[in-house]
Protein backbone atom coordinates (compact mmCIF):
# COMPACT_ATOMS: atom_id res chain seq x y z
CA UNK A 1 0.00 0.00 0.00
CA UNK A 2 1.51 3.20 -1.21
CA UNK A 3 1.86 6.20 1.15
CA UNK A 4 -0.78 9.03 1.03
CA UNK A 5 -0.90 12.88 1.44
CA UNK A 6 -3.79 14.13 4.08
CA UNK A 7 -5.73 16.81 3.08
CA UNK A 8 -7.91 18.79 6.13
CA UNK A 9 -10.86 19.96 4.13
CA UNK A 10 -11.32 22.91 6.58
CA UNK A 11 -10.13 26.63 7.48
CA UNK A 12 -10.87 26.29 10.66
CA UNK A 13 -7.34 27.29 12.77
CA UNK A 14 -8.64 24.96 15.50
CA UNK A 15 -8.90 22.13 13.15
CA UNK A 16 -5.63 23.10 11.94
CA UNK A 17 -3.77 23.42 15.55
CA UNK A 18 -5.48 19.95 16.44
CA UNK A 19 -4.67 17.79 13.16
CA UNK A 20 -0.70 19.85 13.87
CA UNK A 21 -0.63 18.40 17.31
CA UNK A 22 -1.00 15.11 16.61
CA UNK A 23 2.51 15.08 14.19
CA UNK A 24 0.71 14.54 10.72
CA UNK A 25 1.78 16.77 7.84
CA UNK A 26 -1.30 18.16 5.75
CA UNK A 27 -2.92 20.55 3.50
CA UNK A 28 -5.85 22.61 3.42
CA UNK A 29 -8.73 22.80 1.21
CA UNK A 30 -11.94 24.40 1.30
CA UNK A 31 -15.68 22.84 0.29
CA UNK A 32 -18.12 25.63 -0.72
CA UNK A 33 -21.41 23.70 0.02
CA UNK A 34 -24.71 24.15 1.12
CA UNK A 35 -24.52 23.82 5.30
CA UNK A 36 -28.63 23.89 5.68
CA UNK A 37 -30.48 21.26 7.21
CA UNK A 38 -32.32 19.25 4.94
CA UNK A 39 -36.36 18.37 6.12
CA UNK A 40 -37.24 15.38 8.90
CA UNK A 41 -32.99 15.76 9.70
CA UNK A 42 -31.92 15.77 12.83
CA UNK A 43 -28.92 17.68 14.24
CA UNK A 44 -26.29 14.46 14.33
CA UNK A 45 -27.63 13.23 10.40
CA UNK A 46 -26.88 16.90 9.19
CA UNK A 47 -23.60 16.68 10.64
CA UNK A 48 -22.87 13.47 9.68
CA UNK A 49 -24.24 14.13 5.85
CA UNK A 50 -22.32 17.67 5.64
CA UNK A 51 -18.84 16.14 6.87
CA UNK A 52 -18.92 13.49 4.18
CA UNK A 53 -20.27 16.12 1.68
CA UNK A 54 -16.99 18.10 2.62
CA UNK A 55 -14.82 15.24 2.14
CA UNK A 56 -16.29 14.04 -1.05
CA UNK A 57 -16.10 17.31 -2.82
CA UNK A 58 -12.71 17.70 -1.77
CA UNK A 59 -11.77 13.92 -2.76
CA UNK A 60 -12.68 15.03 -6.37
CA UNK A 61 -9.80 17.39 -6.43
CA UNK A 62 -7.39 15.09 -4.41
CA UNK A 63 -8.07 11.52 -5.32
CA UNK A 64 -4.88 10.33 -3.71
CA UNK A 65 -4.88 11.97 -0.62
CA UNK A 66 -6.85 10.76 2.49
CA UNK A 67 -9.15 14.19 2.81
CA UNK A 68 -10.75 14.84 6.42
CA UNK A 69 -14.09 16.55 6.31
CA UNK A 70 -15.89 17.76 9.38
CA UNK A 71 -18.87 19.77 10.77
CA UNK A 72 -19.47 21.00 13.94
CA UNK A 73 -23.20 21.33 15.53
CA UNK A 74 -24.57 22.85 18.66
CA UNK A 75 -28.39 21.78 19.80
CA UNK A 76 -29.96 22.59 21.85
CA UNK A 77 -33.52 20.34 23.15
CA UNK A 78 -32.98 19.26 19.79
CA UNK A 79 -32.79 22.43 17.92
CA UNK A 80 -30.43 23.53 16.12
CA UNK A 81 -28.00 26.61 16.84
CA UNK A 82 -25.94 27.32 14.10
CA UNK A 83 -23.98 30.33 13.38
CA UNK A 84 -25.64 34.00 14.19
CA UNK A 85 -25.98 36.05 11.49
CA UNK A 86 -24.99 39.44 13.17
CA UNK A 87 -24.53 40.53 16.85
CA UNK A 88 -28.48 40.86 17.83
CA UNK A 89 -28.65 37.01 16.51
CA UNK A 90 -25.50 35.85 18.56
CA UNK A 91 -26.88 37.86 21.70
CA UNK A 92 -29.93 35.59 21.30
CA UNK A 93 -28.37 32.68 20.93
CA UNK A 94 -26.94 32.73 24.35
CA UNK A 95 -29.95 33.76 25.89
CA UNK A 96 -31.69 30.40 24.95
CA UNK A 97 -28.03 28.75 26.20
CA UNK A 98 -27.71 30.33 29.37
CA UNK A 99 -28.58 28.45 32.30
CA UNK A 100 -28.98 25.06 30.21
CA UNK A 101 -27.13 21.98 28.88
CA UNK A 102 -27.14 21.49 25.05
CA UNK A 103 -25.47 19.42 23.09
CA UNK A 104 -22.45 20.07 20.87
CA UNK A 105 -22.36 17.49 17.81
CA UNK A 106 -18.99 17.07 15.46
CA UNK A 107 -18.79 14.54 12.96
CA UNK A 108 -15.48 13.55 10.89
CA UNK A 109 -15.37 11.85 7.47
CA UNK A 110 -12.61 10.79 5.72
CA UNK A 111 -12.15 9.61 2.13
CA UNK A 112 -9.37 8.14 -0.16
CA UNK A 113 -11.41 8.52 -3.94
CA UNK A 114 -8.46 6.49 -5.68
CA UNK A 115 -9.28 3.70 -3.30
CA UNK A 116 -13.32 4.06 -2.88
CA UNK A 117 -12.99 4.18 0.93
CA UNK A 118 -15.43 6.39 2.64
CA UNK A 119 -15.61 6.31 6.61
CA UNK A 120 -17.23 8.68 8.62
CA UNK A 121 -17.56 9.22 12.61
CA UNK A 122 -19.68 11.14 15.05
CA UNK A 123 -18.91 12.69 18.56
CA UNK A 124 -21.28 13.91 21.12
CA UNK A 125 -20.92 16.13 24.08
CA UNK A 126 -22.74 18.60 26.63
CA UNK A 127 -21.48 21.73 27.70
CA UNK A 128 -23.78 23.68 30.44
CA UNK A 129 -23.95 27.75 30.58
CA UNK A 130 -23.87 30.00 33.55
CA UNK A 131 -26.78 31.75 34.29
CA UNK A 132 -25.86 34.99 31.89
CA UNK A 133 -27.10 38.14 32.65
CA UNK A 134 -28.03 41.34 29.56
CA UNK A 135 -24.46 42.68 30.80
CA UNK A 136 -22.37 39.88 30.44
CA UNK A 137 -24.14 38.48 26.97
CA UNK A 138 -23.58 42.33 25.50
CA UNK A 139 -19.61 42.33 26.80
CA UNK A 140 -19.33 38.63 25.00
CA UNK A 141 -20.94 39.93 22.07
CA UNK A 142 -18.93 43.21 21.37
CA UNK A 143 -15.90 40.90 21.25
CA UNK A 144 -16.77 39.98 18.14
CA UNK A 145 -16.29 36.34 18.94
CA UNK A 146 -19.36 34.65 18.11
CA UNK A 147 -19.44 35.42 14.86
CA UNK A 148 -19.29 32.70 13.06
CA UNK A 149 -19.19 30.36 15.75
CA UNK A 150 -21.79 27.19 15.60
CA UNK A 151 -24.19 28.45 18.77
CA UNK A 152 -22.09 32.10 19.44
CA UNK A 153 -19.35 31.11 21.49
CA UNK A 154 -15.71 29.79 21.35
CA UNK A 155 -14.97 27.19 24.39
CA UNK A 156 -10.95 27.78 23.80
CA UNK A 157 -11.61 31.53 23.62
CA UNK A 158 -13.44 34.28 25.88
CA UNK A 159 -16.67 31.77 25.87
CA UNK A 160 -14.63 29.59 28.47
CA UNK A 161 -15.73 32.30 31.16
CA UNK A 162 -19.59 31.41 29.83
CA UNK A 163 -19.46 27.73 30.70
CA UNK A 164 -19.99 25.87 33.67
CA UNK A 165 -19.18 22.83 33.18
CA UNK A 166 -18.98 20.12 29.98
CA UNK A 167 -19.07 16.60 29.40
CA UNK A 168 -17.36 14.16 27.34
CA UNK A 169 -14.49 15.58 24.22
CA UNK A 170 -13.09 19.02 24.79
CA UNK A 171 -11.94 18.61 21.29
CA UNK A 172 -14.91 17.86 20.05
CA UNK A 173 -16.44 21.17 21.12
CA UNK A 174 -13.46 22.60 19.45
CA UNK A 175 -14.55 21.15 16.40
CA UNK A 176 -12.29 17.97 16.06
CA UNK A 177 -12.44 14.84 18.24
CA UNK A 178 -8.50 14.11 18.60
CA UNK A 179 -9.25 10.78 19.93
CA UNK A 180 -11.34 9.67 16.73
CA UNK A 181 -9.25 10.65 14.46
CA UNK A 182 -6.68 9.20 15.53
CA UNK A 183 -8.20 5.87 16.12
CA UNK A 184 -9.56 6.15 12.47
CA UNK A 185 -5.75 6.80 11.46
CA UNK A 186 -4.75 3.28 13.58
CA UNK A 187 -7.34 1.38 11.60
CA UNK A 188 -6.53 2.97 8.33
CA UNK A 189 -2.58 2.29 8.97
CA UNK A 190 -0.44 4.75 10.53
CA UNK A 191 2.61 3.44 8.22
CA UNK A 192 0.75 5.21 5.16
CA UNK A 193 0.77 8.44 6.93
CA UNK A 194 2.83 11.51 6.64
CA UNK A 195 4.05 11.78 10.43
CA UNK A 196 6.03 14.65 11.07
CA UNK A 197 9.64 13.73 12.54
Amino acid sequence: MKPVAVVLGSSSPRRKEILGDMGIRFTVAHADIDESALPGETVDQTALRLAMEKARKISLRYPDALVIGADTLVALDGEMLGKPDDAPHAAAMLEKLSGKTHDVFTAVAFALGAEGREESVLCRSQVTFKNLDHATIDAYVATGEPLGKAGAYAIQGKGASLIESYAGSHGNIIGLPAREVLRFFMTFGPERLPWDN
